[in-house]
């Protein structure tokens, strides 16, 4: 491909403004369709962002001989149905995150992506962004010496119903797969894979302490890198405030971040205290996109791939392993 044309199924709120507009702004992409069960939204988005069709089936955007990929942006309940549609029509896949309710879906997408000979690519996008790239550099440059242990801490108040009283389909587990460990939880579990290797051992627990939401509201978890340094995680959904915590520790220095929230990096050492301010772009999947992009032109490579996201839902799994049954 020299350009690649996109199709979107799913053009809710995910693709206002994280993804949708970096299709357009990505060097050789287009947006060329979007697709929504209700035609008069997906009717709406194209007309808004400039896309020139617009489908209420996701088979005609898939079949669309002008669509080259196709970027899934539904819930996860319905990841696999649409990436085994566009792998036997031959067409790339771009799919969000968790890449699908359980590990052995994952695993029926990556392989059949495979078999038609298609790429798959996963929203993790975090592995892109030059915020926790230089987090990666750091740590490669050996500023903080030999990695010794790394944590995870995120809290958030509980999130409203919608204006109908019922809840949002992030906490639906037919809907979402979980709660919301499953939802932002995900992406600092694959971006510490992506810093410091495959997280194995994996040993977690998960209740719903607030028995509030139809999903688990708190989830505490244990591993160990590939390195032989461990890992420790805390994600609670119902707490008095929103915290979002990580921190890398060695045996020369440490470095605290954050996964979600745009605090400095902060590097500490014994004699120093340094601070990066990075910004996200403002269409945050944007370097992502990009990267695929490349992928698909021959000029690039993007780091998150089927089977890295597979290895990220297994570990998620091991920890919810026994709640959901």
């Amino acid at each position: 491909m020299k350009t690649v044309r996109w199709g979107i199924i799913g053009c809710g709120d995910v693709t206002e403004v994280k993804s949708g507009p970096a299709f357009q702004q990505a060097e050789n992409s287009s947006l060329v369709a979007v697709m929504r069960r209700n035609g008069e939204k997906a009717k709406d988005y194209a007309e808004r962002h400039g896309v020139p069709k617009w489908y209420d089936k996701a088979e005609d955007l898939i079949h669309d001989d002008e669509v080259d990929a196709v970027y899934i942006a539904t819930p996860p309940s319905s990841h696999k149905e649409y990436t085994l549609l566009a792998a036997e029509a031959g067409k790339p896949v771009y799919v969000e995150k968790p890449m699908a309710d359980r590990s052995g879906e994952c695993e029926e997408m990556v392989e059949a992506c495979e078999k038609h000979g298609v790429p798959l690519f996963v929203a993790y996008y975090r592995r892109s962004l030059p915020r926790f790239l230089k987090v990666k550099e750091l740590i490669e440059d050996g500023e903080i010496g030999e990695v010794r242990f790394a944590s995870i801490q995120q809290t958030q108040q509980l999130i409203a119903k919608e204006e109908d009283g019922s809840w949002p389909w992030r906490v639906l587990p037919e809907k979402s797969g979980a709660g919301l460990f499953y939802d932002v939880g995900s992406h600092t579990l694959d971006l510490f894979e992506y810093l410091l290797g495959p997280l194995q051992d994996v040993k977690g627990s998960a209740h719903n302490l607030a028995g509030s939401y139809p999903a688990e509201d708190t989830v505490s978890g244990t591993w160990r890198f590939g390195s032989g340094a461990v890992g420790t995680g805390v994600w609670n959904f119902s707490s008095y405030k929103n915290e979002d915590l990580n921190r890398i520790v060695g045996t020369e220095g440490e470095i605290v971040f954050s996964s979600f929230d745009q605090k400095p990096i902060t590097l500490l050492t014994e004699s120093v205290e340094k601070t990066f301010n990075i910004d996200h772009p403002k269409h945050i999947q944007h370097p992502h996109i990009q990267s695929i992009v490349n992928e698909l032109t021959g000029t690039g490579t993007c780091p998150s791939t089927g089977r890295t996201a597979l290895r990220t839902n297994c570990v998620m799994d091991e920890m919810l392993e026994g709640y959901y049954k």
